[in-house]
């Protein structure tokens, strides 16, 4: 069997068991992913050596565990060196306006989040968007289209509450994907 589809095989088999078990030690199901995918990709890049050894599955859980607690020393450390030095003087607290949009981002499909991310807040346009997410033009512009669509209604105050129609008809920000012509609410190019 090619050291590939060895490796595919153990990895369907071993990767919930594994999540689950870094999940109970860590509390935490993204860390719990994160480390799981990690100890996978180092399982993968020793493959060769780790599929001889007699329990792989312990080694990858180990690898877990062991990226797990370099983690959280991370963040021990970090966490004291802020209460040794305290917070940047410079740092502000997020507004209530960057709260509402962050809280309102986390509720959209991760590819329209992306999208409105990179192309509203890092200000890249619809073509760049695209090249950095390797997928054509006319879908970013639909991702962008739906997104600011869930949007409107998340982001709105209580008077503010429009019907869907009504925002998507009215709303400058919020052009048809297929509107070549169209440019964003900023006035520039998409």
């Amino acid at each position: 069997m090619p050291a590939t589809d060895s490796f595919d095989a153990f990895y369907r088999d071993a990767r919930s068991r594994v999540a689950v078990h870094l999940y109970a030690i860590t509390g935490d199901v993204v860390e719990a992913q994160d480390v799981t995918q990690e100890a996978f990709a180092r399982a993968w890049q020793r493959w060769d050596q780790v599929r001889r050894y007699e329990n792989p599955e312990a080694w990858v859980r180990i690898v877990g565990r062991r990226l797990a607690i370099n983690r959280w020393r991370r963040t021990k450390s970090r966490m004291a060196a802020y209460s040794r030095h305290g917070l940047d003087a410079h740092a502000l607290p997020p507004s209530e306006d960057n709260v509402a949009i962050v809280a309102a981002l986390r509720q959209l499909p991760y590819e329209q989040r992306v999208a409105i991310v990179l192309h509203h807040l890092a200000g890249l346009s619809v073509v760049d968007v695209a090249r950095e997410l390797e997928i054509p033009v006319g879908t970013v512009k639909a991702r962008l289209w739906r997104g600011r669509r869930a949007l409107a209604p998340l982001l709105a105050t209580e008077d503010q509450l429009p019907a869907t129609e009504e925002v998507a008809t009215r709303n400058p920000a919020i052009e048809a994907p297929d509107d070549p012509d169209a440019t964003t609410a900023r006035g520039g190019e998409r």
